[in-house]
């Protein structure tokens, strides 16, 4: 299929109002808008601001109505309980009904704010419609999240209402939530009115408090009651999403339901190249922005099925866990995170088993969240023989800013990029000073603004500070934090956030770059390179190598390797003699490597546990080997 992404990227580009009007029929609106962008409005502008609809509606109701109940919505899989379940579009209606019922009865309206503290379970998903059908503003947070964590968000959001359950399942433990809830409310200033806790049998929670309800009765009670999707205007709030490793006043990125509804439609035709009816699965949780776009919003706008996995890509039970899925599913796109596949490679190097499945229905492999280095992407392509599409955009944007738009027809392949700007973002690279470099020159990346439909349109409550995280240092443009550069050909090379830049005697040098060549090493599985202070130069680069297991050659030796690597690809300037192989890197929940922590240990600065971090105990490890190589505390 040759790609048409050049005509249509064009044709934005000489008339944005035209391209999202045309967009916008891809969803159905109460009111149709009759103003596509104004400019007005808000921080830079509202899109479809005189147009009124639901998302909830369009992402069930519509399809029950067009004649497609029948067809699967939902698909739970729960290796850690080995329960497994499907919805139909009209059972997930039913479902969501129920829901929206329950928090009605417990005094729910439009625009009141509900907390969603739940594992991967399907009734985090009713949860999440069930806000959008009655107007009401969701937040999920993580299942498991401290419990200081999970108060600053009850009390900036002000939540009328928590929905929660008894516990998490983890492969090797159980976390109780309830504890958790009742620690964070204790902390919270401001009280919800009511806590509606669904009792897994794995655990059962005391509900002791007056504001403790058991969900699972309560739905029971309301199952065949319809409540009617509410008309909210396109500007009116869908939910607010608090970015990971906030720490003080959480940052509340804000979602809109008339633009976000037409941008991840549009978005799974174009990009992922995704029909109705086939099954899509974004191996994410629903706490991440990804789960929100990918596993609950964009597939089923997009009217096709959603994998819901309650499990991880290794140890439930071993490497071939997403295989099974692809098979027994037919799933026939996969989106994860880097972080996934370098956890299989590490277990299973040689990718013995997939050949022990049939994964005749996988056409493509999305991967997104951190850089995907060029090894990871190598060995993807290599084991599955499909296409691996890196694809780049953060919690802000909610959708795609580059990508490899398979629906249009695929670019090119350059390994390190992801690719070129969607329709919807115009990419520019500038100097501190916001000046355009050329192409091949290491800048900040920015986007010109306004930003499309389905981006935020500000912070929770915190217009001052959206503008001036976000907009104030580069007039004009959104400030993506990001660093990297745009080759000739206008591919987008993303190198690390701005803050991985590293000093060394004067040069600007890209921890990204030295992470590329450190993942080319046969026997590293994982890697990331910080920067620590040096009296001598100001910085220079540290790495830390996770090797493939199975390996039995001597740690000594592959570090030696690896800083010949990196001398003979990005050379002496680089500084680069520190290395050190490490069992496991510090990640948050959703697989991103605490760079700015490891720093901070190693420069012997004041840190903090970071509220997202996967295992504490892994940091202990980190400045263990940073001491035996005498650096840090």
């Amino acid at each position: 299929m040759q790609s048409n992404y050049g005509e249509i990227y064009r044709a934005w580009r000489s008339d944005h109002v035209a391209h999202w009007t045309e967009a916008a029929r891809g969803v159905d609106w109460f009111e149709h808008p009759a103003t596509v962008f104004d400019e007005t409005l808000g921080v830079y502008g509202r899109w479809f601001p005189d147009g009124r609809g639901n998302t909830c509606h369009n992402c069930v109701d519509r399809h029950v109505e067009a004649g497609h109940g029948e067809r699967t919505a939902l698909i739970y899989d729960s290796p850690v309980t080995g329960r497994k379940a499907r919805y139909s579009y009209a059972e997930l209606l039913g479902e969501v009904n129920a829901m929206a019922a329950v928090l009605a009865d417990h005094g729910v309206e439009k625009g009141d704010r509900v907390v969603i503290y739940m594992p991967m379970i399907p009734e985090a998903v009713f949860a999440m419609l069930a806000s959008a059908r009655i107007g009401a503003i969701h937040s999920v947070v993580f299942g498991g999240f401290a419990a200081n964590e999970l108060a600053a968000r009850i009390e900036d959001s002000q939540a009328k209402l928590v929905v929660s359950a008894s516990c998490g399942i983890e492969p090797n433990r159980i976390v109780a939530y309830k504890p958790l809830l009742d620690a964070a409310i204790g902390l919270s200033h401001h009280k919800p009115d009511h806590c509606l806790v669904l009792q897994r049998p794995e655990h059962e929670a005391e509900l002791g408090e007056a504001r403790d309800v058991d969900l699972g009765p309560a739905l029971e009670a309301a199952r065949g009651r319809t409540v009617p999707c509410a008309s909210l205007a396109a500007t009116d709030p869908l939910y607010i999403l608090y970015t990971s490793g906030t720490t003080g006043q959480p940052k509340g990125v804000l979602r809109d339901n008339g633009g976000h509804m037409v941008a991840l439609a549009w978005s799974m035709r174009a990009i992922y190249g995704v029909s109705p009816g086939e099954v899509f699965w974004a191996a994410s949780d629903i706490g991440w922005v990804v789960g929100h776009s990918y596993i609950v919003y964009a597939p089923l706008l997009n009217g096709s099925a959603t994998v819901l996995y309650e499990g991880k890509p290794v140890g439930t039970p071993d490497a071939g866990a997403f295989w099974r899925v692809v098979e027994e599913y037919k799933v026939s796109v996969l989106f994860t995170a880097p972080t996934a596949f370098r956890a299989i490679r590490k277990e299973d190097p040689e990718g013995a088993l997939v050949k022990d499945y049939d994964l005749s229905s996988l056409r493509a492999l999305f991967l997104a969240g951190e850089r995907a280095d060029p090894d990871t992407v190598q060995w993807a392509e290599r084991v599955l023989g499909v296409p691996v599409i890196d694809h780049w955009w953060q919690t802000e944007t909610g959708w795609t800013i580059a990508g490899n738009p398979l629906g249009l027809g695929q670019l090119p392949v350059k390994h390190g990029s992801p690719t070129v700007p969607m329709p919807g973002y115009e990419l520019h690279v500038l100097d501190d000073a916001g000046h355009e470099v050329p192409p091949g020159t290491l800048g900040n990346i920015a986007l010109k603004l306004p930003l499309p439909p389905g981006c935020l349109p500000t912070f929770w409550n915190a217009d001052a500070r959206f503008r001036a995280a976000c907009l104030d240092e580069f007039p004009g443009y959104y400030k993506t934090a990001d660093a990297g550069y745009v080759d000739e050909d206008g591919y987008v090379f993303i190198m690390s956030r701005t803050d991985d830049i590293i000093n060394v005697a004067g040069h600007r040098l890209s921890t990204g770059a030295m992470e590329e060549v450190c993942a080319s090493h046969p026997d590293v599985a994982e890697c990331a390179v910080i920067g620590v202070a040096d009296t001598v130069k100001g910085q220079i680069p540290a790495g830390f190598l996770v090797l493939n297991s199975g390996v039995s050659r001597e740690s000594s030796v592959i570090e030696r390797e690896v800083v010949g690597l990196v001398r003979d690809r990005i050379g002496p300037v680089a500084a680069f003699k520190t290395v050190i192989c490490v069992k496991r890197l510090p990640k948050t929940r959703s697989g991103k490597i605490l760079r700015g922590t490891m720093q901070k240990i190693a420069d012997h600065e004041p840190w903090k546990m970071p509220a997202t971090i996967d295992d504490p105990s892994i940091l202990d490890e980190i400045a263990a080997a940073l001491q035996t190589r005498g650096i840090g505390a």
